[in-house]
């Protein structure tokens, strides 16, 4: 399952709240700089839209410290979008013609005399200078300090039931600096904490699924259980392996032989070599080479009980042993964040680019899009646009609570994934038949309902939303231009006649009821720590099941980056035998499995329970023909991979 960088999610957790959207600066689009006073560049997007006159509680005091990032413009920021752009799209003549990492940093990085005007003008203010990278001078210092460099004054708001500090107008840096500062972050302090040198965390508690399963979809019907929508239904699969899923999507003989994928979430499994290395040899994926799997770590590990620091170690389980079996032969990186926290998250993906890591980032994280703040969708776009000058693709998992209503009362899509410079990857529900052959996927979308006491019928069949494949429109990013003619007009002016970017862009396997199959060492009951299997799904599955096929489609292309894939993604949209069309009701009726599981999670000691799971069932989203806001374009079929290949 994804980890949601706000939420909590059935055995993982995940990542501290953000402060709500301020303005609706699109992602992609340069920050408007307007003339605050004619002496100052205003950074727009820096005062939280919930610092309201109304919310004011008074001036946070002189003394209080306040830790920030200036992030770092570069010398051409517009160049570097535009050569993003052409180097992505399929119909350019720069198309493919990549930088090196030296060269990116050299033509679009901040100079010398950058960073050092920008040293200049905080120390000036009476800030610390803490550290400086290609991509920010971060600074500490106390609020006086901070008012005098960013011309506004710092007051603490009530947001809900807590108060943050936060600007009391936007935040503006000198005219003399125009072009070379980005955004500021860290001004407002929701949900800035101080850190301390923890230790990472022993793993989660065990958790395994009961039986009855089928091996593959179909081959053991639940006889004895109730009818759903008029007919008998299978029990859950056990989970899906590597062999089956390579068969779904297509993978033919390529390997991903020579090409390196990265993974990044936050913390690391201290039992990942492990894991992976048993999983594979138990269920009939190549052995791990000696040097195969990489981890790039920080020095220290901060906010392990805030983020819940265990939890992630599925999500790095997940992620690296789904890569491998779909892509056996590629070079895996994971990069581990020190915390959730969206700067040490960036700090990862900036690492990948810095020294490029990889051509393809799997990401199974993010929040929704109401959390996400102009200054932070610049600075991620930022390394996005970094990344795609380089032939480096992000992927990111689209959500696991369909349109967010049922999780926060609002219809909204999840970022990163909003991004326009990241493939959104969705879910489906995927049935692999009797010899591994792929029979149909529809939306990932699940209604569950629960055996009645006398096992005779199901209670209020169909049942409640439980999950589904994040989708929908974005509210702050406007449509990018690989989407135009292709996503229906409806969805993309969902939010505004001019239209905006709508996720997700591509979507493979995520329901849990038909989900993968991972090996992770865990907390057994008596204390012990050992290796067990059970099944998983989210979009969290998703992405690297994706990264792994973009991982054969790069093999394939004679081992060329493919880059930013959603260019060519959506050229080859409509293309004969590329694409799955999924749809919510392949067969022509609604479909349904049979899951039983032990109450206490573990065994039966507590006894078992019995329900029906339906699925393409996606909040208010449907998978429907043609593009969709479930699956996007649909899921990689037998022609995907192959379509890469270079004639």
């Amino acid at each position: 399952m994804r980890s949601n960088r706000a939420t909590v999610r059935a055995g993982v957790s995940m990542a501290a709240a953000l402060p709500m959207i301020a303005g609706a600066l699109a992602l992609g689009i340069p920050a408007a700089h307007a003339a605050d006073t004619p002496a100052r560049d205003a950074l727009a997007g820096t005062k939280p839209a919930w610092a309201t006159a109304k919310a004011d509680k008074g001036a946070t005091a002189d003394s209080a410290r306040v830790n920030a990032r200036v992030y770092l413009a570069g010398r051409d920021r517009a160049g570097l979008a535009a050569y993003a752009k052409a180097v992505s799209d399929p119909s350019s003549p720069l198309y493919g013609k990549y930088l090196s990492a030296k060269k990116a940093q050299a033509r679009f990085g901040a100079t010398k005399a950058q960073v050092s005007a920008v040293k200049s003008w905080l120390k000036s203010a009476g800030l610390q200078v803490t550290g400086v990278t290609s991509h920010y001078v971060a600074v500490s210092g106390d609020v006086a300090a901070v008012e005098k460099a960013f011309g506004t004054q710092m007051h603490n708001f009530a947001k809900g039931s807590k108060t943050y500090r936060a600007p009391a107008k936007t935040a503006s840096v000198p005219a003399g600096l125009r072009g070379a500062v980005l955004t500021v972050t860290g001004l407002d302090s929701a949900p800035h904490k101080s850190t301390h040198d923890d230790q990472l965390p022993p793993p989660d508690a065990v958790f395994k699924n009961s039986g009855p399963f089928s091996s593959y979809y179909g081959s053991n019907i639940a006889s004895t259980l109730p009818d759903a929508y008029g007919q008998k239904i299978p029990y859950a699969i056990k989970g899906y392996t590597g062999k089956q899923l390579r068969a779904a999507y297509g993978a033919g003989t390529y390997t991903g032989k020579h090409v390196r994928v990265a993974i990044t979430d936050a913390y690391a499994s201290p039992t990942i070599a492990f894991d992976a290395g048993k999983y594979a040899v138990k269920n009939g994926d190549a052995a791990w080479k000696t040097g195969q799997l990489h981890q790039v770590l920080p020095k220290n590990y901060t906010k392990t009980e805030e983020c819940g620091a265990a939890g992630w170690y599925g999500e790095e389980t997940l992620d690296v042993e789904a890569v491998h079996a779909v892509a056996p032969n590629a070079d895996v990186t994971y990069v581990g964040a020190a915390s959730c926290y969206d700067d040490d998250l960036l700090d990862s993906l900036s690492k990948i680019v810095d020294k490029h890591l990889a051509d393809i980032v799997s990401n199974s994280w993010g929040d929704i899009e109401a959390n996400q703040t102009p200054d932070l969708a610049a600075a991620y776009d930022q390394v996005f646009q970094l990344g795609a000058v380089q032939g480096i693709g992000f992927y990111f998992s689209s959500g696991d609570n369909g349109d967010e209503v049922a999780n926060t009362g609002t219809k909204q899509v999840d970022t990163p994934a909003n991004s326009a410079w990241v493939t959104a990857v969705g879910g489906t529900s995927l049935a692999v038949g009797k010899g591994d052959k792929y029979q149909w996927e529809t939306g990932w979308g699940t209604e569950k309902a629960t055996l009645s006491a006398d096992g005779k019928s199901w209670t209020n069949f169909p049942g409640a939303y439980t999950s589904g494949a994040g989708g929908g429109t974005s509210k702050t990013v406007p449509q990018p231009y690989y989407q135009k003619n292709i996503v229906p007009k409806a969805l993309a002016t969902a939010n505004n006649a001019a239209g905006n970017r709508v996720v997700p862009d591509i979507a493979a396997i995520a329901d849990p009821n038909t989900g993968f199959l991972v090996g992770q060492t865990q907390t057994f009951p008596d204390g012990t720590e050992q290796y067990s299997e059970y099944r998983i799904g989210g979009t969290s599955l998703a992405a690297p099941v994706i990264a792994a096929v973009q991982a054969l489609a790069q093999e394939a292309g004679g081992g060329k980056a493919i880059g930013f894939a959603n260019p060519s993604i959506y050229a080859k949209y409509g293309k004969k035998g590329v694409f799955h069309d999924v749809t919510d009701q392949p067969t022509g009726t609604d479909l349904a499995v049979a899951r039983i599981d032990f109450v206490n999670g573990f065994d039966a000691a507590d006894g078992l329970a019995t329900s029906v799971r339906s699925l393409g069932k996606d909040s208010s989203l449907s998978a429907v023909k043609g593009y969709d806001d479930v699956t996007g374009v649909g899921s990689p079929a037998n022609g995907y991979v192959q379509s890469y290949r270079r004639h």
